[in-house]
């Protein structure tokens, strides 16, 4: 079975709650996607399913772009640690130039590729770890990446160094690592999400620009 057969046989097509433009391939229930995938993923060394969920971050990202496609049309646009590739997909979607999806999960650029294809979006699959390079794009995306100590202590300092030669979007759902700075606010919402992936049916989720302190 490809990795693509894996995803489109655990997952149902469905719309984000916050992005009902968008279809992508999804899991509607933690366990059963969960337990079936660990052993296939084990034997390839591939992370747990993360890229099956749209999480709260891209999500608030996907729509804060839909509603502004000014924002990003014309414009080289970069998704870091893209997951399902729903911000992605949806810069395209708006008419940005040309779109990368980035993640260190392999799994989660073949469902990026699966989800623009089903979307039929042009999106570029952009592999490895990016952090301490400088990206050449006009506009970097990032969902929520602060999700422990470690990853936000590695990842903000990159964020801003970025920032100096591009803009950033940084999408926290109010995670306790997300960075304690004074960020321009660009939007705010509570995102509809599962019970059994956030332990509540909504976040309070924060979309922030980074181009401000960035000097």
């Amino acid at each position: 079975m490809t990795p693509q057969e894996f995803i489109a046989q655990s997952t149902i097509v469905e719309k984000a709650p916050l992005v009902p433009e968008l279809s992508l391939h999804l899991a509607t229930e933690i366990t059963p996607i969960w337990l079936a995938s660990e052993s296939y993923l084990e034997q390839l060394g591939i992370e747990p399913p993360f890229w099956a969920f749209a999480w709260p971050g891209s999500q608030l990202i996907a729509r804060f772009i839909i509603d502004n496609p000014e924002r990003v049309r014309n414009l080289r646009v970069l998704d870091v640690a893209c997951g399902c590739g729903l911000a992605a997909i949806a810069a395209a979607y708006a008419g940005a130039k040309t779109v990368e999806a980035n993640d260190i999960d392999p799994m989660a650029l073949e469902a990026t590729s699966l989800n623009a294809s089903l979307n039929s979006t042009p999106v570029h699959i952009r592999a490895g770890d990016m952090i301490g390079t400088i990206p050449d794009c006009d506009l970097m995306v990032v969902g929520d990446v602060c999700y422990n100590e470690a990853m936000a202590a590695r990842i903000v300092p990159w964020l801003l160094e970025c920032a100096k030669s591009c803009e950033v979007w940084l999408c926290d759902p109010g995670r306790h690592y997300a960075p304690k700075l004074s960020l321009k606010v660009l939007a705010r919402y509570d995102v509809p999400t599962a019970q059994e992936l956030e332990s509540a049916t909504s976040r309070s989720t924060t979309l922030f620009s980074l181009r401000d302190i960035s000097g």
